[in-house]
């Protein structure tokens, strides 16, 4: 019989190995879910990025043959194609900007790249939460 206790006892687990595997999943998961969303944020910029260069690309292909950005403005996608981002552009007749703000969860989040734009005037350019300039890291290699 005492046999047969030692073995009942060899075979469970404890509660204090169970909230030790808790507690360490826990640690895990508060390190890495940050990490995790940091990493979708940054690649779902390039839903921002890639609508801003077609619908620029548009608007000189139109401008092109009309000599007028403001005949092109049916070109302009007014949300990007995951809908991560909206599209507001700035037209008038000889030039124009195209700028991509975030639509909601979970772009609003990337702090990083609140404003990302394309002009015909000033080429890329983009801004984080407090304005300041942060080209190169959305529009350049992150």
């Amino acid at each position: 019989m005492s046999q047969t206790r030692r073995r009942r006892v060899e075979l469970g687990v404890t509660l204090i190995e169970l909230l030790t595997v808790v507690g360490i999943i826990g640690i895990l998961a508060a390190i890495a879910y940050p990490s995790y969303l940091q990493y979708t944020r940054r690649a779902n910029r390039s839903d921002a990025l890639n609508t801003l260069t077609l619908a620029a690309q548009a608007l000189e292909r139109c401008y092109s043959q009309t000599f007028d950005y403001t005949q092109c403005l049916t070109l302009i996608p007014a949300n990007s194609p995951n809908n991560y981002y909206s599209i507001t552009p700035t037209v008038n007749t000889a030039n124009y900007t195209l700028t991509a703000q975030p639509n909601g969860p979970p772009q609003d989040g990337d702090t990083q790249c609140q404003k990302i734009a394309v002009s015909s005037n000033a080429g890329e350019s983009s801004a984080d939460a407090s304005n300041n300039p942060t080209t190169q890291t959305c529009w350049g290699s992150n």
